[in-house]
């Protein structure tokens, strides 16, 4: 009597979800979200470029600095994404 070995296995365990596929299994991917943050983030910088006010600054001997408030948030959304791009997209050490 002949017995076959069949070769190894592929099915995936029940819990990992990455291996099934499909929209879900993207969801699950840190580059996904850390680049969904970055662009809310530049988005923020955009609509308040766009819609949002002047910082007024009132000085006793030059009189008045006017400064976008996009460029504050600009300055805040550039550390932001530094931070989120260190995390997710740099080296990972396992």
């Amino acid at each position: 009597m002949t017995t076959m070995t069949h070769g190894p296995s592929t099915d995936t365990p029940a819990g990992d979800r990455r291996a099934r596929g499909g929209i879900a299994a993207r969801l699950f991917v840190p580059a996904f979200w850390g680049t969904v943050a970055i662009v809310a983030m530049w988005l923020a910088v955009l609509f308040d470029g766009v819609f949002g006010g002047d910082m007024v600054f009132n000085n006793p001997t030059n009189g008045t600095t006017t400064i976008p408030s996009a460029v504050l948030v600009a300055l805040f959304a550039v550390i932001g994404t530094a931070s989120v791009a260190k995390r997710v997209f740099g080296p990972k050490n396992n």
